[in-house]
């Protein structure tokens, strides 16, 4: 074996904690040479090592070649353009040199396509044969670039040379598909695995919640309990799922799972914090959420970044503001895009203009953030609701991209609530149409209402017959509540519940309890059509929401709060219904919908009617 040594690199002096290079005479150069690398920390100490690698040994020694191959392994770290010089000089490099070089392209963010390239030329120069350390450095790589065409090459070359069964690298395969969205693939590859690690289960499990099936991750948990404890990548991935489907009690399980059961470590560890606290403000536990962050022996900005958004989604927004305060004026922390989110989503909640205004300029002049999509929604969302029409359009005109159908749908909403004029209202349903297709419901509904509004009933049923003609179908309401561990799904009008009949026995209750104080239905919202007011009394009495709470009266414990998450914005009726029921039955509600929060208690709800 002989190694191209290439002209020596230029003598360099040592930093002042230079690396004592012992020198005993028992010693021979490469065992001096091994001991001294695993003392370096710094690119400009391993060019003097690989001088003195030069100068004091010979090629042709055996013990050179594996020196050579350290040097290669310490230098991946610290320089990879200095490994690549340094593997251009070895000749005949073994599988743990090439394996190096191309985890060392897969680690760096800017190299990562060359992953591939160094593998394909491994093989092309077919001295060595991948082994099961190749094939997950290469599939990293393929994953962070989305590459599926080349992964699925490099999946058959791994079976190809036997390794269909190896653990590590089914482990790879499992996060390269799952990253790259395939998640049915990643699913296959890990339900015929022979053999299993945790590696194994949190992968597949951070791939479910990455791409939002929430419900799938939370049986693989469950599933996963029967072999495997769950190390902290495992709680992180639950809790964000927990979040994702408003589970509480998992989530509080798996809290108090992190205090008995786990490291000390661990339990502070300000990843697993900062999940915690997004948990618990996403399951309407704004109060837990509070005092871990408070608890926290470290915070980072998303740990910031997470109160101010948990504040902001339950409409506290002087809280969310004073929160911000004190990350940039005590804590000395800069925001970022997403602090700014949370403050001008705070801010829009509570219908504060003014200091909407001003959060959006000071980040654009103070921070040189440049908004985004979302920050511009936020702002003409705050506008349009409180009456600033034609500022929020002339907003959306100066906007540097294009609106989404999210912007134009908030213009609409706040003129159908705000009776702007009816030819105003059409164009931007107009707009809500060609930015999401034909295949929403929204723009018709809302235009609906403007219609209504105005009596322009004949136009109203135009929108229905439209709406059938293009077979656009109202997104049914979906709300869930979680009893026992357990998440009860409850459609409008539903009746395919298991206790249908005692929900709806008790509907009938609430109902006497309502008239009983005096509540009088709000048709505002109630079907498109100018039906009879029986028949839109009936139609409000069966929204989700409604089932929902129904059923948590029946089945929760007193003094316990009934949590429910609905897919779409509550209505004015039923928000006004939810007021009551608090109040008459004494019992604390709380709804999530699509845009917030909403605790109701005692007659009231922490919104303050504006939503």
């Amino acid at each position: 074996m002989a190694l191209a040594t290439g002209p020596l690199p230029p003598p360099l002096l040592l930093p002042s904690k230079a690396i004592n290079i012992p020198n005993p005479p028992s010693f021979d150069p490469h065992s001096r040479i091994l001991i001294s690398l695993k003392q370096c920390t710094h690119i400009s100490q391993l060019k003097q090592i690989h001088a003195l690698t030069l100068r004091s040994t010979s090629p042709y020694h055996p013990k050179t070649f594996f020196l050579y191959s350290q040097l290669l392994h310490f230098s991946s770290f610290l320089d990879f353009n200095y490994a690549l010089q340094l593997f251009n000089q070895i000749q005949n490099p073994n599988s743990f040199m090439w394996n190096t070089l191309i985890r060392a392209c897969a680690n760096d963010v800017n190299n990562k396509d060359q992953a591939m390239r160094v593998y394909l030329e491994m093989l092309e120069q077919a001295l060595v044969s991948p082994d099961k350390h190749t094939f997950p450095f290469v599939l990293k790589g393929c994953a962070y670039l989305f590459d599926v065409s080349e992964g699925i090459q490099v999946h058959a070359h791994a079976l190809k040379h036997g390794f269909g069964s190896d653990v590590y690298v089914n482990n790879s395969l499992i996060h390269f598909y799952a990253s790259c969205g395939f998640l049915d693939l990643a699913e296959k590859v890990f339900v015929k695995m022979p053999e299993r690690n945790l590696v194994s289960w949190n992968v597949l499990l951070e791939g479910f919640v990455q791409f939002g099936k929430f419900n799938s991750a939370l049986n693989l948990f469950r599933e996963m309990r029967n072999t495997f404890d769950p190390d902290g990548y495992t709680l992180q991935s639950i809790l964000t799922a927990c979040a994702g489907l408003g589970a509480f009690s998992l989530g509080a399980w798996v809290h108090a799972y992190l205090l008995k059961k786990c490291d000390f470590n661990l339990s502070i560890d300000v990843f697993i914090n900062n999940s915690l606290v997004d948990m618990y403000c996403k399951c309407g536990s704004l109060e837990l959420a509070h005092q871990v962050f408070k608890r926290m022996p470290k915070r980072d900005l998303t740990s910031w970044n997470h109160m101010i958004r948990g504040f902001a989604m339950h409409g506290q927004a002087e809280a969310a503001i004073r929160c911000f305060d004190k990350m940039i004026r005590t804590e000395r922390f800069r925001p970022n895009s997403i602090t700014f989110t949370g403050v001008l989503s705070a801010c829009n909640h509570k219908g504060m203009v003014s200091d909407g205004r001003l959060y959006f300029d000071m980040m654009v002049t103070d921070y040189k953030i440049k908004p985004a999509l979302e920050h511009y929604g936020c702002l003409v969302d705050l506008l349009a609701r409180a009456g600033f029409i034609d500022e929020a359009l002339d907003l959306v005109s100066t906007m540097p991209m294009r609106p989404d159908a999210v912007i134009w749908r908030s213009l609409l909403d706040a003129c159908s609530k705000k009776n702007s004029s009816v030819e105003l209202s059409e164009e931007l349903a107009r707009q809500v149409v060609e930015s999401e297709g034909d295949i929403g419901s929204g723009a018709y509904v809302l235009l609906s209402r403007v219609y209504a509004s105005a009596s322009r009933w004949d136009d109203v049923g135009s929108v229905r017959k439209l709406m059938t003609d293009k077979g656009v179908k109202k997104e049914p309401g979906c709300s869930s509540i979680e009893m026992d561990g357990v998440a009860h799904e409850l459609f409008a009008g539903d009746t395919s519940h298991p206790q249908t009949k005692e929900i709806y026995q008790m509907l009938k209750v609430i109902d006497k309890k309502l008239e009983s104080v005096g509540y009088s239905p709000d048709y505002s919202q109630a079907p498109m059509i100018d039906e009879l007011n029986e028949t839109k009394q009936h139609s409000l009495k069966l929204h989700s929401e409604r089932l929902a709470i129904a059923l948590g009266l029946l089945k929760l414990q007193p003094g316990m709060p009934i949590r429910i998450f609905k897919n779409l914005r509550v209505c004015n009726d039923c928000h006004e219904v939810t007021k009551l029921i608090s109040r008459v039955f004494n019992v604390e509600i709380i709804v999530r919908d699509r845009a917030r929060f909403h605790h109701f208690k005692d007659g009231f709800c922490s919104c303050s009617d504006y939503w």
